[in-house]
């Protein structure tokens, strides 16, 4: 097996040499901390908890699609939020993308994320073809 960078037209790139945002190796998909940025780099102005997590979901569905699998091929996530009361408004997006069993799932309050208006940061791992038919 050897490592694939996926690439999503739908979701930046980050300059080269920081980061891939999702490797596949064989059937499994890293998907690196997705965050709430546009293609410019610039945060989603004024983007709640629950919109800066339908956008990472979003990201997350169209890399998974990329590497030729679905959203609900996503086996785990790691949340990382900087207010743990608004877990609830995480929760609320991600029902809007999953469907069936749900990806077993971390979520973790961080003191403090790459920029002050990024509230929300998912990273995902997958199995391509595990989702029920």
């Amino acid at each position: 097996m050897r490592k694939e960078r996926i690439i999503s037209p739908q979701v930046a790139e980050p300059s080269p040499g920081m980061w891939s945002n999702c490797l596949r190796v064989g059937n499994q998909v890293y998907i690196s901390g997705m965050t709430a940025r546009a293609t410019d780099g610039t945060t989603i102005d004024g983007a709640d908890a629950y919109e800066q997590s339908r956008v990472i979901f979003g990201k997350i569905r169209d890399l998974m699609i990329a590497a030729g699998g679905s959203i609900d091929d996503v086996v785990k996530l790691t949340i990382f939020v900087t207010d743990i009361s608004q877990n609830a408004k995480v929760w609320t997006a991600r029902k809007e993308f999953f469907s069936g069993d749900f990806p077993a799932c971390s979520l973790v309050e961080v003191s403090a994320l790459a920029k002050p208006e990024i509230l929300v940061e998912i990273e995902a791992f997958g199995q391509i073809g595990c989702a029920a038919a």
